[in-house]
């Protein structure tokens, strides 16, 4: 029924001078996405690009393109190369052939990019449309119509199309550099992860795991998680840290009110070391203010002291309501690996008493008495790496 799919671009298209760069990135990770498909053909434009599906399964490539960053919107089209009255009423007669029997209203919109043609947008509408109401039940409704026919006429043919599927948007994956996340298997990490995604950064992700305290199916879970979001990130690293020496040793040492806030202390000296190891231009994580007792903007500020590196720290989820990461969760099918009933290192050994207004100076005199860089350096060269 169609030969070709018109991609729209999302946030790209209001960077200037910088465009066509972003083009180029955008068009090299589409074709990425699709290589499987030998056959397709791409054209590149100002504001869109055309990919010639020659006979290729539009509905297979349409739900790859949905999640590719920077792309707005998709739509299944026909391209005509004759560009005359009749020839684009027998192209819109041909995609509304299957429901013309059936009682629908209709609007049209026209775009006309092409000026060296003898008829206005207008002329074209009331053409089409005059001939729809003879030949068909439809009728013209400009406020809530059933169909909505789009015609665009640019220099290389006639574009028609009834529907514009909304992806992601965003920018286009790799624009933005590469951030390392810190993955817990929790409902906001993933939801963090793909905010970022769709920003055009390219992730890594590290997670600190605690055997035999935590199991193997946390792992499975978090590999699972990175199943879902490898529909946006085509590649992805995963690093391992075995956390447990480290945080046995917390717990032998610190009040447990200050275990939290020491544990993620550390987590955030591993992280920076491996962000910085990697080339990573910054970390990032879950975190949503107050949420949990580490998460106050007090711990914050305790937590970050760590940071001697003053590599940026991220916080995409900063200002979200619980209700509203769930949402997300819901729309990218992470939600429901999340919830599976197995803890990670942070909640097995919760503690209801943790401060959600630690002290820095309390915290510096507990770490004298342990050998954090030591501790540090040792987790960073047993890390396992896992490519997904």
């Amino acid at each position: 029924m169609f030969n070709c799919i018109i991609v729209k671009f999302g946030e790209i298209f209001i960077k200037g001078k910088n465009r066509n760069d972003f083009i180029s990135l955008l068009e090299k990770n589409i074709k990425n996405y699709l290589k499987e498909f030998k056959k397709l053909s791409y054209f590149v434009y100002h504001d869109h690009i055309c990919i010639e599906l020659n006979n290729e399964n539009y509905l297979q490539i349409i739900d790859i393109l949905k999640n590719i960053g920077g792309i707005y919107s998709i739509s299944p089209a026909i391209k005509i190369k004759k560009i005359d009255l009749k020839t684009i009423q027998n192209g819109v007669f041909f995609l509304i052939k299957k429901i013309i029997k059936q009682k629908k209203t209709f609007k049209i919109f026209c775009k006309r990019s092409n000026k060296n043609i003898d008829f206005s947008s207008k002329e074209i509408i009331d053409y089409i449309a005059s001939n729809i109401l003879k030949k068909t039940r439809f009728k013209v409704d400009v406020h809530n119509p059933n169909i909505s026919i789009f015609i665009e006429i640019r220099n290389d043919g006639v574009f028609i199309f009834l529907e514009k599927i909304l992806a992601i948007g965003g920018y286009p994956i790799g624009m933005n550099g590469k951030i390392l996340m810190l993955i817990s298997g929790g409902i906001d990490s993933p939801v963090a992860s793909y905010l970022l995604i769709k920003k055009g950064v390219i992730l890594e992700f590290v997670h600190f795991a605690s055997p035999p305290y935590t199991k193997e199916a946390v792992i499975d879970k978090i590999k699972d998680l990175l199943k879902e979001l490898k529909r946006f990130q085509f590649f992805i690293k995963l690093y391992i840290v075995n956390f447990t020496e480290i945080q046995t040793k917390i717990y032998e040492i610190f009040d447990e009110s200050y275990a939290i806030t020491e544990i993620r202390r550390m987590m955030y000296r591993i992280a920076i070391k491996l962000a910085k190891k990697n080339n990573c231009l910054a970390i990032a994580n879950g975190d949503s203010i107050g949420q949990v007792s580490s998460q106050t903007i007090h711990s914050m500020n305790v937590i970050e002291e760590v940071n001697k590196e003053k590599i940026s720290i991220i916080r995409p989820l900063s200002i979200f309501d619980k209700i509203d990461i769930i949402k997300i969760a819901k729309e990218i099918n992470t939600y429901d690996i999340s919830i599976r009933p197995y803890d990670d290192c942070c909640t097995i050994f919760s503690h209801k008493n943790s401060k959600i207004r630690p002290k820095i100076e309390k915290i510096l005199l507990f770490e004298k008495k342990i050998n954090y860089d030591y501790l540090v350096e040792k987790a960073i060269k047993n890390t396992k790496i896992i490519i997904i």
